[in-house]
């Protein structure tokens, strides 16, 4: 029991939490300096050609709304307080994307017009302004207060936990029409993603502006929390997205696993997102790649630089480091909800010593298309299904 009780806190820390970037990237993943092998000293080196392009290499933050603290992974935004328009009761939201590219820009969010494609049933609720500027939500609220769990599955090896969980427990729940996105009638219809943070609670109740906060009241990426300043501070996650390294932040999940996993809310309104159809015509989603058996560590307390998957974060090794599709600077289709496609190695992979890091999305489906990694258990490659809503943060290269 002991022993199943330190992988659980081993297992939430390795998906729910990014405490620095070595333990998320990995200090072998971290962009090194331009200095290394030349004779001169790094402060000879100009800027990053990202600093004069955008969508040339080199570092990026592209939901500029909030402050970074890259030691410890997190990002801090503004935290709205906005209204349930039947009750009254306080809804604690962050912004995080818009289909309206003008308030993106002005505001410091990411433009995602594919999300136009998401108004569809529960996927979008509908919400108004006040004289105030309050926003009013028509419907959809969280239960904050379950206590996120992930208990690992049957295993042949006994030192190795298995994928999926035995059990696993979201620590927020929504209502059947609570989903992330909200089209603002009063704001020329446009749709914005914004994440519940809190519900229901007052600005004294949820003051741990220096202190950890109570998560039977928080989402579980919340680090700090400021009702007085108007701020949130939230975990982010690595990953990649076409070979560069990146941050993004899970907030929303379609199903109880992902939402688990993620340290997200439960949001069922986004199970009427349509899911398999990527970058074609009237999709809202982008697709993310993680995997079951990737890499892991070999040796204790060394890190393997090419660890990846989810035996390695259910061994408590640290986060699985997915890879997300089209991102800003980097394509045009950026949704920040992500249609999961789940992939494992194959037995002649293994034998073949092909299983490795991968960061690149068609590198990826260059290995699906010659046999070498299919879906759980050998199933088609392709959807599971499962949405995840994950707006990017920051681009490291």
């Amino acid at each position: 029991m002991k022993r199943i009780a330190t992988l659980v806190s081993s297992i939430l820390f390795a998906l729910g939490s990014t405490q620095t970037v070595a333990q998320q990237l990995d200090d072998d993943s971290q962009i090194s300096p331009p200095s290394i092998g030349t004779d001169i000293p790094v402060t000879y080196f100009g800027p990053p050609p990202s600093s004069v392009e955008p969508e040339l290499i080199g570092p990026l933050q592209l939901l500029t709304a909030g402050e970074i603290d890259f030691d410890a992974g997190t990002i801090t935004l503004p935290l709205y307080e906005g209204r349930l328009k039947e009750t009254g009761e306080s809804v604690w939201y962050v912004i995080t994307d818009t289909t309206d590219a003008d308030v993106a820009k002005a505001l410091g969010i990411n433009h995602a017009a594919k999300l136009a494609f998401a108004d569809n049933l529960r996927a979008v609720r509908i919400a108004e302004t006040s004289f105030d500027g309050t926003l009013l939500f028509h419907w959809g609220s969280v239960d904050f207060s379950p206590e996120r769990s992930v208990v690992p599955g049957n295993s042949t090896d006994s030192d190795a936990p298995a994928f999926p969980p035995s059990s696993f427990q979201p620590g927020a729940v929504g209502d059947e029409l609570y989903s992330p996105l909200v089209k603002i009638t009063t704001a020329g219809e446009h749709i914005y993603n914004a994440p519940m943070i809190a519900f229901g609670t007052s600005a004294e109740d949820l003051d741990f502006c220096d202190s950890t906060p109570d998560y039977s009241l928080v989402h579980d990426k919340v680090v700090n929390i400021c009702p007085e300043e108007g701020t949130v501070t939230l975990e982010l996650t690595s990953g990649f997205s076409f070979a560069k390294p990146v941050f993004y932040l899970s907030t929303d999940a379609n199903n109880e696993l992902p939402a688990a996993l993620e340290g997200a809310i439960f949001a069922p309104g986004l199970r009427d997102v349509a899911v398999g159809a990527d970058d074609s015509l009237f999709s809202a989603v982008e697709r993310i790649f993680g995997f079951i058996n990737g890499p892991t560590n070999t040796v204790e307390n060394q890190v393997n630089p090419q660890r990846q998957g989810f035996f390695s974060a259910l061994s408590g090794e640290g986060g699985p480091l997915n890879v997300l599709g089209g991102i800003p600077t980097v394509a045009t289709d950026y949704s920040p909800l992500w249609d999961l496609n789940l992939g494992e190695w194959t037995q002649e992979a293994v034998d073949k010593n092909y299983v490795s890091r991968l960061t690149e999305e068609f590198q990826i489906l260059g290995l699906v298309e010659r046999g070498f990694i299919t879906g759980p258990g050998g199933a088609r490659y392709g959807s599971t299904g499962n949405i995840i809503n994950c707006p990017i943060v920051h681009r490291f290269l």
